[in-house]
């Protein structure tokens, strides 16, 4: 049997994060589908593994820890959201949980916007004449769309995206609101000129855009409902960056339905991914991509060896560079140092 430390990585990562598990010495198994693997695949996987490198689609719960045995020291996440990860379990147990903030920060800032020029233009909505033959000619009427400059934008969440997001509005002569409730007026706000609202209401009845960078968690399971979305303006855009269960699919489809929002613009969706019949794809306003804001070949090369780093970091018995539930780094860097003394 090896001595190497044994890694699962539950989907393939690009090539530079698998070769940092390597070199350091690990024994990489990874599971070669594009599709995450089944549960049953999953526990029958982690077993006996001292890592486990997942993509935000894993559940990672008591069931997999108990899978991996006590042995496991690690959960590093590619993604910044671990809402996939029981990081209360996975301290109760000593196992550092990582993730990848930082890394895809302006790539999802600009995807944010792209998502909100496009809507607010009507820009797939403008490819799809083209391409069904119906352009016939100039029209002062045709596909008349919203102005993003000197309109005002909603931010819901001033983490270090909303805020990214916030910055690129100022090039558009934006007015900023912002929501954060656990973050009080400060010195972020007057960077990039934005203006706090303690009630997400007084937000939304200002807003032409409201663009969503909230984490997911009970406090903001379908922070986005009937009255969050009958409280916008009609003519207003909902975009969202964030996860898919921060908004209510159904009060959306509702809102949309009734004409009481201009449109939406959704890289994440309730369910994910979202089917073809599903009515959300039957709105023209209602522009809809697959979970792609950090999709460049750059960011997502950063995230992969980010996250390798950070699993290697703890079973080396160092301080990973992102840690979830800090607390346990000291424990599990302690335990790392014991355990893989001469094998890392």
């Amino acid at each position: 049997m090896s001595g190497r430390p044994r890694v699962f990585v539950t989907r393939p990562i690009l090539d530079e994060g698998l070769a940092v598990l390597r070199d350091a010495g690990c024994e990489v198994d990874v599971w070669q589908d594009d599709l995450p693997p089944s549960r049953a695949d999953l526990l029958a996987r982690v077993r006996g593994a001292s890592g486990v490198l997942a993509l935000l689609t894993e559940r990672i719960d008591a069931g997999v820890m108990d899978a991996a045995g006590p042995g496991l020291r690690v959960v590093s996440v590619h993604a910044v959201g671990v809402d996939n990860v029981d990081v209360a379990e996975a301290t109760r147990r000593g196992i550092v949980v990582t993730n990848t903030p930082d890394v895809l920060t302006e790539t999802t800032a600009d995807f944010a916007f792209a998502l909100l020029m496009a809507a607010a233009r009507r820009i797939p909505e403008g490819i799809d004449v083209v391409r069904r033959g119906e352009w016939r000619t100039w029209g002062p009427k045709v596909l008349l769309g919203t102005d993003v400059h000197g309109g005002t934008l909603g931010v819901v969440g001033f983490g270090r995206i909303g805020r990214a997001v916030a910055r690129r509005a100022s090039g558009f002569a934006m007015r900023v609101l912002r929501h954060d409730p656990g973050l009080p007026a400060g010195p972020a706000d007057a960077e990039v000129g934005a203006t706090r609202c303690e009630d997400l209401r007084d937000l939304l009845v200002a807003s032409d855009f409201v663009s969503i960078h909230v984490p997911y968690g009970p406090a903001t399971h379908h922070l986005i409902g009937d009255a969050a979305l009958e409280a916008m303006r009609p003519h207003a855009i909902l975009v969202n960056t964030s996860r898919g269960p921060v908004v209510d699919t159904d009060a959306l489809v509702r809102a949309l339905a009734a004409g009481r929002i201009g449109g939406a613009a959704l890289d994440v969706t309730d369910p994910e991914p979202l089917p073809p019949d599903h009515p959300l794809l039957s709105f023209p306003g209602c522009l809809v991509v697959p979970h792609v804001a950090s999709a460049s070949r750059a960011t997502r090369t950063r995230m992969s060896v980010l996250a390798a780093r950070n699993l290697v970091a703890v079973l080396r018995g160092e301080r990973p560079p992102h840690a979830v539930n800090d607390e346990m780094v000291a424990r599990a860097v302690a335990l790392a140092l014991d355990r893989n003394r001469g094998r890392l």
